[in-house]
């Protein structure tokens, strides 16, 4: 099995450009076309790096995600697309951070957790691969291990209308209403002295509240989206 190194490479002048470029460039365009609507922006902590957890209906909930935010976020995606040299670069400037088909899981969250002590916030959706429908299906809990390895909280965010701006298979964006709601920060404390039993059942009631929270944030943004 292929490993994943954990190194990642600084953020370069260049690479910041070109995020805050294509950034301002898809937040606008979503913001004309889809009517798109950010609410909750205060939420998001004044200093340190955190976990943005979104619900995941579209493709272009990955660039959506990056225009609730200022500053650079990372993104993981799978390392076919970066086999093609220049494409990845494109893809390294823009946030995004490979990881190999078929690794285990510990490698992955190895990576993850390597971006959080690097300073920079991580984007992980929690549901996985792309779902369809108006329930927040079972979450993965590598955003709530990740938060109690490294100290950064969890900030959940529903994306309203993205479903039916772009469905699965579409070629291009309809012009529908957009609207996404950010969470306030959820974390547990890891307690010095906890059992490693302790800390999987933290894991997994941390899990559970982000999933109650994405659940009432997505009904919401839902909602103020027209469905």
């Amino acid at each position: 099995m292929t490993k994943v190194s954990t190194k990642l490479a600084g953020t370069s002048f260049p690479d910041k450009v070109a995020y805050h470029t294509v950034r301002g460039i898809v937040t606008v365009f979503c913001r004309l076309w889809c009517r798109m609507q950010i609410e909750g922006r205060e939420h998001f902590p004044k200093e340190g790096p955190f976990i943005l957890a979104p619900t995941h209906r579209s493709i272009i909930d990955t660039p959506v995600s990056s225009g609730v935010y200022t500053k650079r976020m990372r993104f993981m995606g799978a390392d076919k697309w970066w086999s093609n040299p220049y494409f990845g670069k494109l893809l390294t400037a823009l946030g995004g951070f490979p990881v190999s088909r078929g690794t285990a899981d510990r490698e992955a969250l190895k990576r993850c957790i390597a971006v959080i002590e690097g300073g920079e916030p991580l984007v992980l959706f929690p549901e996985g691969e792309r779902k369809s429908g108006l329930v927040v299906q079972p979450l993965f809990e590598g955003a709530a291990y990740i938060s109690m390895k490294t100290g950064a909280p969890i900030i959940p965010v529903g994306i309203g209308g993205s479903e039916r701006a772009m469905p699965k298979g579409a070629k291009f964006i309809f012009p529908r209403k957009m609207y996404v709601m950010v969470g306030k920060p959820m974390s547990v404390p890891v307690v010095e002295g906890q059992s490693a039993k302790e800390q999987r059942e933290a894991s997994r009631q941390l899990t559970a509240d982000v999933h109650a929270e994405l659940q009432r944030l997505f009904d919401v943004a839902q909602s103020r989206a027209g469905y």
